[in-house]
């Protein structure tokens, strides 16, 4: 056996190996992303994208229904969509053991929301685990199959940002075998029509029981007894902060099992010290189950429910004590996110911004199309959601916007969930107008493959969907294919299918500019003695584009020569 250093999702994918798991099936999502991406380099196991969470956790469900061990991965908004077939599967439980692994994202480094997934165990009455380092990724996840298998009930595996992508140790051992055994059919078990659906709540609550017991003396829960004056009870990453922090000064209860929590565990080492804290990013999940046994710790009332703790912030809170840092002391220039240089979406979001068009937005890089100096995006709320939104906008406005309101939607997020949007606008007889924007890949989430592309997870050839065929299919008539770096083109295509009057969907395809398939053409310069320094060339926000000495620069390091500010300049400045 070595040891290495792993991300905690890496140390995530390594458990599921060693585990014995047979099928794994995510839909990426920071910073979940890499679990699925590391697991898929382990043949032993069946590892794909799947087009949206509820699928992967579906496929799931029927791998351990089958007797395999199977596993899917999410970030937090990801459970929203997983959260159906999940709920009921915590009512049917499992044969082979069932793991999910949800990312949180306190800070909101990548996401539309700051949930926090633990109220999702709470509400599915399912255990949940929330290791601390990739040590603890690793172990926890071969304890969750354990688990999963005794108590019959899927388990959800808890991680948050830092504890996604930080390193620590992890120590590699052989993969256990697990025999997936013969199939029996079980109507009484698996199949949840209301007869059967209340036979199981009772066995759901006897097993939240039993949980509760094994809560008591899990090794998952651990006390560390340094002093009388100063208690902790934390978990996650919020442990490792409040260690760091406090040291020797505080003595500390970790949980590594946050649902169900101990009671008889937490009372004896709240009796242990004379000031007793809650140390928990997001909700006051551990807080309120204190308080629900008869403790008062202090908690929300001192830390707050919103963005990341670290080390120097508990230190303060509870210490007092602030930690100095020899730091910058000049004005440090804001560096805001930018689509990259050559990206296909710039253009399409330039010439909409120009019409003066109202944009219904969706999740994915397209979404910078909202940042100055394009602008261009007037709401964005969840995958998919700008398809349907359109749809409820032109309905609510009786008409008035349909010829100046666009939905903007990626590959990935079509195929995800827009698909039965489009399909509600053509059977409610919406005009309205939907741009996808066809990269030919997940952008957002680092160039993942999806079922558009005609690859699967291995980068091996795979069925592919016919975007345009798929369209007409769900009852769209018009559908055109354009060029998003060709702006004239777009502009006139943008310009006819609002005007028309049904619905429509225009397909912008032009793939990633950081593929490493694309050839890119030779990049672009300035001649100075033409530029007018009319600053037309700046409204497409490119990042190899600025102003120097009154003129306009290329910064030949970051061009790729896609011609939009060629196209732009009235001038004949910008040359190839």
């Amino acid at each position: 056996m070595s040891k290495k250093l792993m991300l905690g999702n890496m140390a995530v994918a390594r458990g599921l190996y060693e585990a014995g798991v047979d099928v794994v099936s995510s839909y990426p999502g920071t910073p979940s992303t890499e679990i699925t991406e590391c697991a898929a380099k382990y043949d032993e196991m069946h590892s794909e994208w799947a087009p949206n969470e509820k699928v992967a956790c579906e496929v799931a469900v029927g791998a351990s229904i089958a007797g395999a061990r199977s596993f899917c991965a999410m970030k937090h908004v990801g459970l929203n969509v997983a959260a159906d077939p999940l709920f009921t599967a915590s009512y049917t439980g499992v044969k082979g053991g069932m793991v999910l692994a949800v990312a949180d994202d306190p800070g909101i480094h990548s996401s539309q929301n700051e949930q926090d997934s633990r109220n999702y165990a709470i509400a599915a009455k399912l255990p949940l685990l929330e290791p601390s380092d990739s040590g603890e990724c690793k172990d926890y996840t071969k304890i969750a199959y354990e688990l999963s298998e005794k108590y019959d009930t899927p388990v959800i595996l808890r991680l948050s940002t830092r504890i996604s992508h930080s390193q620590s140790l992890v120590e590699e051992c052989p993969r256990e075998s697990h025999e997936i055994g013969s199939y029996e059919k079980d109507i009484q078990k698996y199949v949840m029509v209301p007869a059967n659906a209340i036979k199981k709540h009772f066995v759901v609550e006897e097993r939240t029981r039993r949980l509760t017991e094994y809560a008591e003396t899990s090794p998952l829960n651990t006390a560390e007894i340094n002093t009388d004056e100063i208690g902790v009870i934390t978990s996650g990453i919020s442990y490792q902060y409040a260690k760091e922090a406090l040291g020797d000064k505080a003595s500390y209860l970790k949980l590594g099992m946050i649902n169900p929590m101990p009671i008889k565990l937490i009372l004896d080492f709240a009796a242990k010290v004379k000031k007793l804290y809650v140390i928990e990013e997001l909700d006051d999940i551990i807080e309120t189950h204190c308080r629900k046994i008869g403790l008062t710790p202090i908690g929300k009332e001192l830390f707050k429910l919103e963005g990341e703790y670290s080390q120097s912030y508990i230190k303060e809170k509870i210490l007092g004590e602030r930690d100095e840092y020899n730091s910058f002391s000049g004005d440090i220039p804001i560096r805001p996110p930018v689509m990259c240089a050559g990206c296909p979406h710039r253009g399409v979001f330039y010439i909409l911004k120009k019409l003066g068009v109202m944009v219904s937005g969706d999740i994915g890089c397209y979404t910078l199309g909202a940042a100055a100096p394009l602008s261009a995006m007037d709401y964005n709320i969840c995958m998919g959601a700008s398809v349907s939104a359109l749809h409820g906008f032109n309905k609510a406005r009786k008409g008035e916007y349909e010829d100046k309101a666009v939905a903007v939607i990626g590959d990935s997020t079509f195929i995800h969930s827009g698909i039965t949007g489009l399909i509600n606008i053509a059977y409610n007889a919406s005009n309205s107008t939907v741009i996808m924007l066809d990269n030919s890949i997940t952008g957002m989430t680092g160039h993942q493959n999806n079922p558009t592309n005609g690859f699967n997870i291995k980068g091996e050839p795979a069925a592919a969907v016919n975007l345009e065929e798929l369209c007409h299919a769900v009852g769209i008539d018009r559908v055109r294919v354009v060029d998003p770096n060709d702006l004239a083109a777009v502009e006139k295509a943008v310009r006819e299918e609002l005007a028309a009057k049904e619905p429509s969907v225009i397909i912008t395809r032009r793939p990633c500019a950081l593929l490493k398939t694309v050839k890119h053409k030779a990049p672009l310069r300035v001649a100075a003695d033409k530029c007018r320094s009319c600053k037309a060339c700046m409204r497409i926000g490119c990042p190899a584009l600025s102003m120097s000495t009154g003129k306009a620069v290329v910064d030949n390091t970051l061009c790729v020569g896609c011609g939009l500010c060629k196209q732009l300049c009235k001038f004949g400045a910008i040359e190839e």
